[in-house]
């Protein structure tokens, strides 16, 4: 099939392609891994920016829908992908195919950079659901961050970067930037932006934004974040509410 990108999703390919580090936070149905695959397409084959690529995604997106999506286009043909999800024997059978593109379940992660022995010699990551590494004490966080001084470009994705708050913007941007805008540390993020909400004692459960901190927060983020909405992009019907 032959892509026809809006302009929207030019914009955020060209965005990818020009920045080392970019957040794209768009939600579901504006096409965020069309947008990935062609600035990916691009960097391997026209700029020669990138050489071996990763892709971490929940384990049906790894599986169904990337491989789908390259199938699909008729401009992706020469990119050449490799499913590694399955047994151990499967994964590793995948990642040791030729191919410009290797796709992982996030699962996963953990195993590939501290169990697998296999090298980590990719220069690009593109880790679709970035929200799921919001946790900074999750295994695969930590795992993937030992490994981030190596990554020459990175790429997150996500419709719902802070479902639960803005506190969970930390450790997915410090796995982007290395703590460059939001701060090395978790402790000191929350001391500059947020104070204690619901506690019991010394114990804190949650924590509510300073007056003006969402704004500042964002404004140290934008170098590297497109956000978008499908409402702003996509042309829909008039909503028709029936009430029952």
């Amino acid at each position: 099939m032959k892509y026809t990108p809006h302009a929207y999703q030019t914009f955020a390919t060209e965005f990818i392609e020009s920045n080392a580090i970019s957040a794209i936070l768009i939600a579901c149905g504006l096409g965020k891994t069309i947008i990935t695959l062609t600035a990916v397409q691009n960097l391997l084959f026209d700029s020669f920016l990138v050489r071996k690529v990763l892709v971490i995604a929940p384990l049906r997106v790894a599986r169904d829908t990337w491989p789908a999506e390259i199938a699909k286009w008729d401009h992706l043909e020469l990119l050449r992908a490799s499913v590694a999800v399955g047994s151990t024997a499967e994964r590793i059978e995948a990642l040791g195919r030729k191919a410009d593109l290797y796709i992982i379940n996030r699962e996963n992660v953990q195993w590939l950079i501290e169990e697998s022995t296999l090298p980590f010699d990719f220069d690009m990551v593109v880790i679709d659901e970035l929200s799921s590494f919001k946790n900074h004490k999750s295994k695969r966080f930590r795992a993937l961050m030992k490994r981030r001084p190596e990554i020459r470009r990175i790429v997150g994705l996500t419709g719902t970067p802070a479902s639960n708050g803005l506190i969970d913007l930390w450790a997915q941007f410090k796995l982007l930037d290395k703590g460059v805008r939001l701060g090395r540390f978790i402790g000191a993020y929350r001391d500059a932006y947020f104070r204690a909400d619901k506690r019991s004692g010394q114990m804190v459960f949650s924590y509510k934004p300073l007056p003006g901190a969402e704004d500042a927060i964002y404004e140290k983020i934008s170098d590297i974040t497109i956000s978008m909405k499908s409402v702003d992009y996509l042309d829909m019907p008039e909503c028709i509410i029936n009430e029952v």
